[in-house]
């Protein structure tokens, strides 16, 4: 007589109701696996989430796997070895990499503030060595075997370098967690895989209720901005994430300026996380796009260009601002939370003849928020600082596929669809979203909370 099939159920334990903190288990029978760990960032609340114990026991989850490296989808995850967790770790080979590389950054930014503010960090470091142990890096497109007749694949979601989809096929049924995915095509990497089927989709809604601009209008509007604030004489910030947005960002720059289409001014990378990260980059070259690929054999180094000064040390960044001529500064952070942006904002902020271009959304509540909303003063550091600088926001250098791009995923499905699960977006964002695919593409989809369990068959 057969057995009874196992019961299985999706546990929403982060990036749900919300941008950050991406955290899935799938429970099939008595295995469990879990999809991202992320930190919850954006507040003073968040911060108080992140050190709260885990609504799970760590020690009872089989294997982890991995959509990518940003911060609110790995952040946890020496915290959830430090609570129990031993379980095998899959990513992708440039994932794996990037993760050490951000994970060690943000351990750092802990230490510094637990010495200066108190509190307490949420590993240590030889927890964040003995994690590190567990990733077993798995390429694109090859299955996993896992018990109870499970079985996993990583398909190129085209969000970051190394960013994946994670397809899950039990006997029952296929599930897609899609991290988040990319805004394609993108400079450096190859196109989201185009799925066909699934029977659940849990997808990102970041960009749910808005529209990037065109590629070409982006490369038109960057031009625009570099040249005109450079007749003015002025300074050209650009707050931008360590991964991917930097990368593309310094691609762009490098053919503009060989090209001559931009004047050739200093262009300081200030951003040791950026800095690291672009190593990183250059060692998986064989994951960029065919463009890319084609560009490095005829010997161009993408991410090296005249001008291009990178400043690795605080020293080398603060001579930055004694130079008094229009200059390109990229520093990290576009959410305009801690790093070395805040003394660049101080600087140039007050400048009428300086411009902040933020190349993607930022969160609610944020100074980059502030900004883009048309904030005249905003707090930097204490101070109360003065908005006379041009503020420029070109959405299209955003890593999110936008609305028109999500819908357009998941119209592609060609089996009808259970469910989707509107994940890691705003309420706003989420909820356009799911109200889109049920009203226009007719396929069932909701908007879970923190603590939902969904029973799956």
């Amino acid at each position: 007589m057969k057995g009874a099939r196992p019961t299985s159920k999706l546990y929403f334990h982060g990036g749900a109701g919300g941008v950050t903190g991406a955290n899935y288990i799938l429970e099939v029978g008595d295995y469990r696996l879990m999809i991202d760990c992320g930190l919850f960032q954006g507040s003073r609340f968040a911060e108080n989430q992140n050190l709260e114990p885990f609504s799970y026991d760590p020690a009872r989850v089989h294997a982890l796997f991995v959509t990518h490296s940003h911060i609110d989808h790995i952040g946890r995850i020496p915290k959830l070895y430090r609570d129990g967790f031993r379980g095998v770790i899959y990513s992708t080979p440039p994932t794996a990499d990037l993760t050490e590389v951000m994970l060690e950054d943000a351990l750092k930014i802990m230490e510094h503030e637990v010495e200066g503010q108190g509190g307490e960090c949420l590993y240590s470091r030889q927890d964040l060595s003995d994690v590190l142990k567990l990733f077993q890096p798995v390429d694109y497109n090859t299955e996993i075997h896992l018990p109870g007749g499970i079985s996993a694949t990583l398909r190129n979601s085209a969000h970051i370098l190394g960013s994946a989809m994670i397809e899950i096929q039990t006997d029952e049924y296929k599930i897609v967690f899609t991290g988040d995915l990319g805004n394609t095509p993108a400079p450096l990497l190859n196109g989201i895989y185009p799925l066909e089927e699934t029977d659940y989709l849990s997808m990102e809604s970041v960009y749910g209720n808005r529209f990037h601009e065109g590629s070409e209008e982006r490369h038109l509007i960057l031009e625009r901005v570099i040249e005109d604030t450079v007749t003015k004489g002025g300074t050209i910030i650009i707050p931008s994430f360590a991964l991917e947005r930097t990368q593309a960002l310094l691609a762009e720059l490098n053919e503009l300026i060989e090209n001559n289409r931009i004047p050739r001014i200093p262009v300081f990378l200030d951003s040791p996380l950026a800095i690291n990260a672009t190593e990183v980059y250059k060692k998986h070259e064989a994951y960029f796009n065919p463009e890319s690929q084609f560009t490095i054999q005829k010997g161009d180094d993408l991410f090296q260009f005249p001008g291009l000064v990178m400043t690795p040390t605080r020293e080398a960044s603060q001579k930055i601002n004694k130079i008094e001529k229009s200059k390109i500064i990229m520093a990290g952070n576009p959410h305009g939370y801690g790093s070395r942006i805040m003394y660049h904002f101080a600087k140039y902020l007050p400048d009428e003849n300086s411009t902040v271009l933020f190349v993607g959304f930022p969160r609610i509540s944020s100074l980059g928020r502030q900004l883009t909303d048309g904030a005249k003063e905003v707090n930097v550091q204490g101070k109360r600082i003065p908005v006379r600088a041009q503020i420029v926001n070109i959405s299209s250098y955003s890593a999110h596929a936008d609305q028109t791009q999500l819908k357009a995923f998941v119209a592609g499905l060609k089996k009808p669809v259970k469910m989707v699960f509107a994940t890691m977006g705003e309420e706003n964002s989420a909820q356009t979203l799911a109200h889109l695919i049920r009203d226009e593409l007719g396929i069932n989809a909701s908007v879970p909370k923190i603590g939902d369990v969904i029973p799956l068959e």
